[in-house]
């Protein structure tokens, strides 16, 4: 989509300005933004603002989504190292069970978004593992626990980590254990700045039309490291939708399939977009004929 948009704009005249294209790498767990970011990505680029798309299944093709403050949420990580004293599942009195603690820290766990956080934001606290023992008659030492960990604001972020330290601390000592706890920041929250955010909405309602427009969805629990970028420069992040009908597998599943016809949306909204920017006072003759215009040209 953006190399289709690159291309039309390299063609064409009317913008006035300097137009940065982003192809950042890494996105899935590797920090790519940040990475950039870290090699003068806006020292050498310098940028007013910033924007950036998603695809997103169970959207209808083509409709745009936008949301002005937190859209996606942090995501941190823990790794919880339950340290017992192991021995012979027949005498459990001489040992100190990792397993009965680990057990018992999962339900507490799930307190904390329930108990902690306000009713009114939104946390997740997911434990995705949890590996102990090798033998039915066997105490083992040691139990592990992998835990994912996001909120859509920072406050609550901070509270998170807080309270899962302290569980995890007061649940151990409870059983006779100890609790070490490898924390892992992740991806920040990522917040839509209000000015690019209405920008991005006009841009959109004069491409699609108002009824394929969501100027406020909802804010998803997935994590995003544009966040990071957005961080240093004022910006906005929409979704564009892959489809809604059955078979339209999520994103991360096996059966995902891109739906090809968002290239010409996605490419037109760039093109638009730019165009507006940089040239405010362009006119559209032909209102939401722009993608249609567009699609002849790629």
């Amino acid at each position: 989509m953006l190399l289709a948009a690159a291309q039309h704009l390299a063609q064409t005249e009317g913008i006035d300005g300097t137009l940065h294209l982003i192809f950042q790498p890494a996105e899935e767990g590797g920090g790519g933004a940040l990475k950039m970011m870290e090699d003068g990505l806006f020292d050498r680029f310098p940028c007013d603002a910033v924007f950036a798309m998603h695809n997103m299944p169970g959207v209808p093709q083509g409709h745009l989504w936008l949301r002005e403050g937190p859209m996606m949420a942090s995501s941190d990580y823990a790794t919880i190292t339950l340290h017992g004293t192991g021995g012979h599942g027949a005498m459990p009195h001489k040992a100190a069970d990792p397993i009965v603690a680990a057990a018992s820290l999962v339900l507490a766990l799930q307190t904390v978004v329930s108990r902690n956080v306000d009713p009114q934001d939104s946390a997740v606290i997911t434990v995705g593992a949890l590996n102990a023992g090798k033998a039915n008659n066997v105490i083992p030492a040691q139990a592990l626990l992998e835990l994912s960990v996001r909120a859509l604001n920072p406050p609550v972020r901070t509270l998170l980590r807080q309270r899962i330290h302290d569980l995890c601390n007061a649940q151990a000592a409870s059983f006779g254990v100890r609790a070490e706890i490898d924390w892992r920041p992740g991806y920040a929250v990522l917040v839509n700045a209000p000015e690019p955010t209405e920008f991005a909405r006009g841009v959109a309602r004069e491409l699609v039309g108002v009824e394929r427009v969501n100027p406020q969805a909802p804010a998803l629990t997935g994590s995003e490291d544009f966040a990071f970028m957005l961080e240093r420069v004022p910006g906005s992040y929409l979704l564009i939708g892959n489809g809604d009908g059955p078979g339209n597998c999520m994103v991360h599943h096996p059966g995902y399939d891109f739906n090809d016809d968002n290239i010409v949306v996605g490419s037109a909204y760039w093109v638009l977009l730019a165009r507006r920017f940089l040239a405010p006072a362009l006119e559209n003759p032909h209102g939401t004929a722009v993608q249609q215009d567009f699609s002849t040209t790629i």
